[in-house]
Order: structure tokens, then C-alpha cells, then sequence
């Protein structure tokens, strides 16, 4: 028997065959549970619909990985790990980052960016006091999701031109200056 973990991966591995060929707007269940050889009630087990499918591969597969990373401060190491991920399956994340509307790639990526970056900078401001009142957790892993999720997206949709070590010293670089800092330098 498959386990749930095993199941969501082998659905999500259907899907991203799939997503290759095709604009993910078109995909159907059917197509999905057809190319996994299971039945369909067996996809509603697991998932609502495709776009939550999405979702899990995004959190699960791409930022399950590197949210130890980022819980132990090791920022960089995770970008490039992310980044690297991507890289690794191209043509998957290319055709995603194609999604839009409702359901885009973007919002469904920075959701779960949000998710990630909201628990750690939480855990980080324990007992501590908040400088201004307006800079609350949420509105800090909110910006953060916004902009790395940006970066990503547009070096998706640019054909990946630049390594995943590159893209990520790059915006280690933009993060951590101020825009005095970066038009001084150029």
C-alpha cells in the first residue's frame, strides 16, 4: 500500500510531466491521476485541485528543503539550494511560472514564501519589542516573500541566463544594501 507522502509525490510527479507539454490551465484530473495509474477519487484524497498540488510541490518539494536552512540563519545556502532546484527541473518551473490569475504561480509561490519567512522571523521576535508599529511579522515576510519571489519569477521567465549561485549573491547583494549602498556602487 502507498503511503500518503508517497502518493502526493507520485500525483505531483503526473503533474509536472504533464505541465511540460501543456499550459497547466488545461491539465485535467483525469490526466493527472491517468498518467499517476490511480483513480481519480484517489487525486481528491490528497488535493482539492490542481492549483493545491501546486502548492504542495512548491512548499513541500521546493521550500521544504531549505526552510532549516533559513531557521539557522544560513541564508544564502538556501537561495542557492532553491535556486537550484529550480534549475534542476526548468521546463516544469518555466511552464508554471506561465500561470496566471486567480491561481497564479506567483501568488501561490509567495504564499508559501510568506508562510516560511512569517514563522521564522515570529520565532526570531520573541520577547523582544517592535521598533515601529507598523513593521509587524506579517509585513516584514510579506515584503520578503514580494521580492524573492519577484526575483525568481522574472530570472524564471528570462530563461534562467545567470547560475543559481549568481542569481542568489545577487540578491544577497540587493537585500542587504540600502539604494544609496547600490547607486553608489554602479
Amino acid at each position: 500500500m502507498t503511503g500518503k507522502r508517497e502518493m502526493d509525490t507520485l500525483l505531483a510527479e503526473s503533474f509536472k510531466e504533464l505541465a511540460i507539454k501543456q499550459p497547466i490551465e488545461k491539465i485535467t484530473i483525469k490526466e493527472i491521476t491517468d498518467k499517476a495509474g490511480v483513480i481519480r477519487p484517489t487525486f481528491y484524497n490528497h488535493f482539492q485541485d490542481k492549483y493545491e498540488l501546486l502548492e504542495w510541490i512548491i512548499s513541500t518539494q521546493l521550500l521544504g528543503p531549505v526552510t532549516p536552512l533559513i531557521q539557522n540563519g544560513m541564508v544564502n545556502e538556501a537561495l542557492v539550494l532553491l535556486f537550484t532546484s529550480i534549475e534542476k527541473e526548468k521546463e516544469f518551473y518555466t511552464m508554471a511560472s506561465r500561470l496566471e490569475g486567480q491561481n497564479s504561480f506567483g501568488s501561490i509561490a509567495q504564499a508559501c514564501v510568506r508562510q516560511i519567512l512569517l514563522e521564522v522571523i515570529r520565532d526570531r521576535a520573541k520577547g523582544r519589542d517592535q521598533k515601529f508599529v507598523w513593521l509587524t511579522p506579517e509585513w516584514i515576510a510579506e515584503y520578503y516573500a514580494q521580492s524573492m519571489c519577484y526575483v525568481t519569477i522574472t530570472w524564471i521567465q528570462s530563461g534562467m541566463t545567470i547560475t543559481a549561485k549568481e542569481l542568489a549573491e545577487i540578491y544577497d547583494y540587493i537585500i542587504k544594501r540600502s539604494m544609496d549602498d547600490i547607486l553608489a556602487d554602479m
